[in-house]
C-alpha cells in the first residue's frame, strides 16, 4: 500500500519555508503542521508557569501536555517566542514529548504539509518530497526584522541579525536532531526570489516529487 503523500520543509529561521509550506498546503488541499510553532507554545508557556527554560524536564512537561488545538495563541509568533523556542528544543526529552504529536499528523491517510527543522530527517524520512529552504543570514534578518515591525515590536535589524546567527548555531550543533537537510531534500535557496518565485519553485519540486510518487 502506498504512502500518504507528505511533503517536508524544513529550514532555518526566515527563510520562507512557513510561507513556501502554506502555499503548498492550499495548492495539493493538505493540512499543515508548523512543527516550530509547538517549541514556541512550550518555550512561552514554561515562561508564563515561573520555570527555568533550560530545566529539561520542566519543559518536556509542558511538552507532554501540548496539544495541537492549544496553538492559537498570538503570544507563540512573537520574537521572544523564537528564541524560548530554540532553547527548549535543544533538550531530548522535550523532542521526544512532542514525536508522537507530529508522527500522528504526519500519518493522516490524506497526507500533510509540514514545516520545521528536522521533518524530513527524524519525523518523516520516508516522506515523498522534501525540500530544505534556506537564504543567506542577512536577508533573513530583514525579513524577519519587517515582520516585527509590521507586528508593532520596537527592535533594531543588527539585534535579529544577532539573533539569526545565534539560533543557526544553537538549531544546528544540538545532539538530537540538528536542523541540516535530509540527504534527498532539494534545496531551495529563496535569498534573490520574491514570494510568488519562491511558491512556484517549491511547487515545481513537489509537481516533480508527487509524479514519482504517484508512479511507485
Amino acid at each position: 500500500m502506498r504512502p500518504p503523500f507528505v511533503i517536508t520543509v524544513d529550514g532555518p529561521a526566515a527563510s520562507g519555508k512557513g510561507t513556501v509550506a502554506a502555499g503548498l498546503a492550499a495548492v495539493y488541499g493538505l493540512a499543515m503542521l508548523d512543527s516550530g510553532l509547538l517549541y514556541r507554545a512550550v518555550g512561552v508557556l514554561a515562561e508564563r508557569a515561573g520555570l527555568d527554560l533550560d530545566n529539561a524536564e520542566a519543559a518536556a512537561g509542558i511538552a507532554r501536555r501540548l496539544r495541537a488545538e492549544d496553538l492559537g495563541d498570538p503570544a507563540f509568533r512573537t520574537r521572544g517566542a523564537g528564541e524560548a523556542a530554540s532553547r527548549v528544543a535543544v533538550h531530548p526529552a522535550v523532542r521526544l514529548a512532542l514525536r508522537d504529536l507530529q508522527l500522528a499528523f504526519a500519518r493522516r491517510p490524506e497526507g500533510a504539509v509540514l514545516d520545521g527543522r528536522d521533518q524530513g530527517t527524524v519525523i518523516c524520512p520516508e516522506a515523498p518530497a522534501k525540500l530544505y529552504v534556506t537564504a543567506a543570514p542577512g536577508v533573513r534578518a530583514e525579513r524577519r526584522w519587517k515582520q516585527l515591525q509590521a507586528q508593532g515590536e520596537a527592535v533594531g535589524y543588527d539585534e535579529i541579525l544577532a539573533d539569526i546567527v545565534k539560533r543557526d548555531e544553537r538549531d544546528g550543533s544540538r545532539a538530537d536532531s540538528p536542523m541540516r537537510p535530509a540527504a534527498d531534500a532539494v534545496l531551495l535557496d529563496t535569498s534573490q526570489m520574491t514570494i510568488e518565485q519562491a511558491a512556484d519553485a517549491a511547487r515545481r519540486i513537489v509537481e516533480a516529487a508527487r509524479a514519482r510518487w504517484e508512479a511507485s
